[in-house]
């Protein structure tokens, strides 16, 4: 099968609709957030290491950091390694964008008898497409039935009975039982040996993946010198965590009404980027970048640039606390 190009590589532009001013003395652009906020709505890219399960990585930063919430993106199994999402504070709220997103993994898979290798590549390519998988018995949810997507999957090498391979997946995709199935049909069994997870949606292992003694060590460096810089050496804005959901901007004056809950309607936007689908979940920003929510989309994009009133998306989630925009509405919608 043809290879799928992954979420990652989808490449989106931001479609204006209305031109405005945001004022300089409301909110703050994601990057130049004062400290506390800074961690409040902040996100680590954390590299996991082997031996801990991702609960207890995420529960370790919490400890180190003192903070009162935690989340991650995607779980990990103790043995496994690799990129780790993990979200602090009221970063916590926009963590199921991340649990939707594709992921990508390097595995050496152990063949349980001799297979020539153009057989083996031959047997990955069948399983770039498509696949159904019931999650295995060890796994935190029903054993049902499921549809997921690989959207490539790269024979690297093999040695002996050891085949490295790298696989691009939607989330929710048990490598675990892929290695096993592969070694179904190739006629000779296998399982998964060692695997690397080298990007969870937007984050990945060569762009700003720290570990945990770095953790451990910028956080009491900042606590000492209290220089928002060392902040940014292992933490990133929660908006980095939206990179790949697409986005709809939004006027200053609609912002206070979305955190107080009403729904988007057309009035209120000033730009949305393509790819926007009815019923696809898309992230209302500020025109500084800042994060008000997640919604889900009634309109696709080009309807929603055409349309000059009624509701465009309903609320899922909202990120922003009330207050930090003034208001300037009475009542019923964002506009």
């Amino acid at each position: 099968m043809p290879r799928t190009a992954p979420p990652w590589e989808t490449k989106r532009e931001l479609q204006v609709k209305a031109e405005a001013a945001t004022n300089p003395a409301y909110g703050h652009e994601p990057s130049e957030r004062p400290a506390a906020e800074y961690i409040r709505y902040g996100v680590i890219n954390l590299d996991k290491p082997a031996g801990p399960t991702s609960h207890e990585a995420a529960a370790w930063t919490k400890k180190i950091m003192h903070l009162t919430r935690i989340g991650h993106g995607g779980t990990l199994d103790p043995k496994v390694t690799g990129v780790l999402p993990v979200t602090l504070e009221d970063s916590t709220k926009i963590v199921q964008a991340l649990l939707h997103s594709g992921k990508e993994y390097v595995c050496v898979m152990k063949l349980h008898g001799d297979a020539d290798e153009d057989r083996v590549k031959n047997v990955l390519a069948e399983f770039q497409d498509q696949i159904y998988q019931r999650p295995p018995l060890r796994a935190s949810v029903k054993r049902q039935l499921r549809i997921r997507r690989i959207y490539y999957i790269d024979f690297l090498e093999i040695d002996g009975r050891n085949v490295l391979f790298k696989v691009g997946c939607e989330g929710g995709t048990y490598i675990r039982k892929l290695c096993y199935d592969i070694g179904e049909i190739l006629g000779v069994g296998a399982h998964m040996q060692e695997l690397r997870r080298t990007r969870a949606g937007p984050f990945n292992e060569n762009e700003n993946c720290v570990r945990l003694h770095d953790v451990a060590y910028w956080f009491s460096d900042w606590q000492e010198k209290k220089d928002p810089k060392i902040l940014r050496k292992f933490i990133q804005p929660m908006e980095a965590a939206l990179a790949l959901v697409p986005k709809i901007v939004v006027r200053d004056s609609a912002v206070d009404a979305l955190c107080h809950g009403a729904n988007l309607t057309a009035p209120g936007i000033l730009a949305a980027e393509t790819g926007v689908t009815k019923d696809s979940m898309v992230a209302v920003l500020t025109l500084k970048g800042e994060a008000i929510a997640l919604a889900k989309a009634l309109l696709s994009t080009e309807e929603i640039l055409n349309l000059k009133h009624d509701t465009v998306a309903t609320l899922q989630r909202v990120v922003m606390p009330r207050g930090t925009y003034p208001k300037f509405w009475k009542s019923g919608n964002a506009k």
